[in-house]
């Protein structure tokens, strides 16, 4: 998400088309929820890093590439992480806003996505 060049709105890069209704209604309540995590905290005056295009790149290139199953780099411990656990944080990260926005039930659709999709093992690994 960023804000728009040209216009005083935030444009959002949604990934490819939601399968179902509650995956669309997951999406929207969690960039809301994002967005209102991001305002709350510039209101308190709090910076955000801002890291290369390059980095991004790479991440989004993981993330097209291995999905749920891949590692993602987090650029602040600087290492690779599991794509699971950084949902995970950016759950725990927007939680505080959830409930002034009533989007918990809708959210919480990640979870149930997440348990869907098994984590691969060592042993399916070629």
């Amino acid at each position: 998400m960023r804000v728009h060049p040209f216009f005083n709105t935030v444009e959002f890069r949604i990934c490819d088309i939601p399968l179902t209704v509650h995956e669309t209604i997951m999406l929207a309540g969690l960039f809301q929820a994002i967005c209102a995590k991001i305002y709350k905290l510039r209101t308190q005056n709090l910076n955000f890093m801002m890291y290369s295009r390059a980095l991004l790149n790479e991440n989004k290139f993981r993330a097209s590439r291995y999905g749920i199953e891949g590692s993602l780099i987090d650029f602040g411990k600087e290492q690779e992480v599991n794509t699971r656990v950084l949902i995970y944080e950016l759950l725990d990260f927007i939680d505080d806003v959830i409930p002034h926005l009533g989007s918990r039930n809708a959210i919480s659709h990640v979870h149930k996505i997440l348990k869907k999709v098994p984590e691969q093992t060592d042993s399916l690994k070629i």
